[in-house]
């Protein structure tokens, strides 16, 4: 079998050939901040494509390596979730080369901003977090128990090199004093076969379009613990709120918001244990976006990222039950 062709925005266009055809001047660019992928976006006269090729080691200072065919899992949720989510939610998927591990897509249109940038602008929109949030929980009502997602998805080995191992064991060889609990909770969520998650439901992957969100990233997809894809977001969104403390309130209103929508379609029978999962989560994940393989860049000074920390030990060692009493104790470590 010949070696996969490394994604450049030089050989981009060439992938294509007898896919799609391109009119007009075509022009190829690299987009930024890709750690896993290379991430091509490709224009012609009249369309905007975009090419994705999983990489087998992450643009992180620290090794991190991963299986490459999860790209062709992520085309796989993709395409099964299309069916069940609303019209425009997910982008229009093109085609798939093996091979090459990779996959092209219809680009978000001209003129979209992902949520990260307006949160770190301090704009803290009410109806963005509930349309957030509402798409989350549709996403675990739609496959809850699902039998056809559970036995095409149940395979999580992706997840577990990029975030279990980063994010969860690595802050247990950091911190050896929390190591036992991480794996008892590990060995607890590992187990748990409830719904598709998306592995990395940050405000990053959330589009937002003159047409409405687009959800994008889904290389970490399983069939899983649901709970770990809220606690991901709240914890994006109360970093922001160590980050900026003269908008600390309007995030963490965000975070209510966002998981409020989210619990409302949650099933009923579950809402209780899907909140404390939740909680639990977001205390390892708060430590873990200071002194995982991945930590944020917006806390680079020590003295706030020292305040994180002893937060996120307290809530490890105490975690609390539901999201009121987090923000609550939220708002007296600021």
């Amino acid at each position: 079998m010949a070696e996969p062709v490394d994604l450049t925005p030089e050989n981009a266009p060439d992938f294509l050939e007898g896919c799609i055809p391109l009119h007009g001047k075509v022009t190829a660019s690299r987009l930024p901040g890709g750690v896993s992928n290379t991430v091509i976006l490709i224009e012609d006269a009249d369309q905007r494509i975009i090419l994705k090729q999983s990489l087998p080691r992450l643009n992180v200072q620290d090794e991190w390596l991963a299986e490459r065919s999860r790209i062709r899992r992520e085309w796989g949720v993709m395409r099964k979730l299309g069916a069940v989510l609303p019209t425009g939610r997910l982008p229009e998927l093109l085609f798939r080369d093996d091979s090459n591990y990779l996959y092209a897509m219809r680009a978000a249109p001209v003129g979209f901003q992902n949520w990260k940038t307006q949160l770190l602008a301090g704009e803290c929109n009410q109806a963005t977090a509930q349309q957030v949030g509402a798409t989350l929980g549709l996403m675990i009502r739609e496959t809850w128990r699902n039998p056809q997602f559970c036995e095409e998805f149940s395979e999580c080995k992706a997840f577990v090199q990029l975030r279990t191992d980063p994010y969860y064991r690595t802050i247990g060889k950091r911190h050896p004093q929390i190591t036992s609990a991480i794996e008892e909770w590990i060995a607890i969520f590992s187990e748990r076969r409830d719904a598709i998650v998306h592995g990395d439901w940050s405000p990053k992957n959330l589009l937002l379009t003159p047409l409405g969100l687009i959800c994008i990233d889904f290389e970490c997809a399983h069939f899983g613990d649901p709970s770990y894809d809220a606690a991901f977001l709240l914890n994006h969104l109360i970093l922001k709120a160590f980050h900026r403390n003269e908008m600390a309130m309007n995030y963490l209103q965000l975070a209510h918001t966002a998981f409020t929508w989210t619990s409302g379609l949650v099933p009923a029978e579950a809402l209780g244990e899907f909140e404390r999962s939740t909680m639990r989560h977001l205390a390892f994940l708060l430590l873990a976006r200071i002194d995982g393989k991945s930590p944020v860049e917006y806390l680079p000074e020590e003295a706030r990222r020292s305040k994180v920390r002893q937060f996120a030990m307290q809530q490890i060692a105490v975690t609390p039950e539901t999201l009121r009493e987090m923000l609550a104790k939220t708002e007296l470590a600021l």
